[in-house]
């Protein structure tokens, strides 16, 4: 299945977008096309992008989107796919990780019928030791168990799917499905579970595949504590903080 692309928000990210980039260029399965979208970054994470652009093992477009938030910037570049011939578009963060088999698995399941699919998401490994790790997983289990016994993630309430906890910066949907559910919501973080829920009220082909793998950061949880990080995705904004804590 060809028209794979692959969709990379970056806001203020110089100090990390290179090593995300690189991963992906590591990736076993390298056919496919990708956008950087820089959202209105002051540090140079736009020429860090355009000059790796010159050495990729792929197509690599880089747009500025001068909106900020990462809603509008995953809006914008997903957009941008889909007018430029995407079929399937995968996602991850300007801060993250991808393991080298992320886009083959991802691929993988579209091939069996998927129209989103949710990865699985770990620490960095270059932030954390092995009890910082296996700490992330726990709080990661946590939260998809509060998901979905939250009362407005009930299927009662009109879902088709059950709920299962989607990070935005390990996803891939079907370009057909983006369009369908109205994309992405063009706000600042969070969006994921916004997201989600527009899918889950237009069909039941969500799958979780497990080798679809992403290191990620964790800055958020150290800059907001365990509670303001709780707060900030329940949509109760982060307290004290600002809405970016990088």
């Amino acid at each position: 299945m060809t028209g794979l692309w692959v969709v990379v928000p970056a806001h203020q990210e110089a100090a990390r977008v290179g090593a995300t980039l690189d991963a992906l260029a590591r990736q076993h399965d390298r056919d496919f096309t990708l956008v950087v979208v820089d959202n209105a970054s002051t540090d140079g994470t736009g020429d860090i992008a355009r000059a790796f652009a010159r050495r990729a093992p792929f197509p690599v477009h880089v747009l500025d989107e001068r909106e900020k938030g990462v809603g509008c910037a995953v809006d914008t570049g997903f957009r941008y796919a889909v007018r430029h011939g995407a079929v399937l578009i995968a996602r991850t963060d300007a801060d993250c990780l991808p393991h080298r088999g992320w886009t083959a698995a991802a691929r993988d399941a579209f091939g069996r019928g998927a129209g989103l699919v949710c990865g699985r998401i770990d620490a960095r490994r270059d932030e954390h030791g092995p009890f910082g790790r296996a700490a992330f997983r726990a709080a990661v289990a946590v939260a998809a168990l509060f998901g979905r016994v939250r009362p407005a993630h009930h299927r009662r309430h009109g879902y088709l799917a059950p709920y299962r906890m989607h990070a935005g910066n390990n996803m891939a949907i079907t370009a057909r499905l983006y369009e369908a559910v109205g994309g992405m919501p063009r706000r600042p973080s969070p969006t994921d579970r916004l997201f989600l829920n527009r899918v889950r009220r237009h069909t039941t082909a969500i799958v979780h595949a497990r080798g679809m793998v992403v290191e990620n950061s964790t800055r958020r949880l150290h800059a907001y504590g365990l509670v303001g990080t709780a707060r900030w995705y329940l949509d109760r904004g982060p307290g004290r903080h600002g809405e970016d804590p990088r």
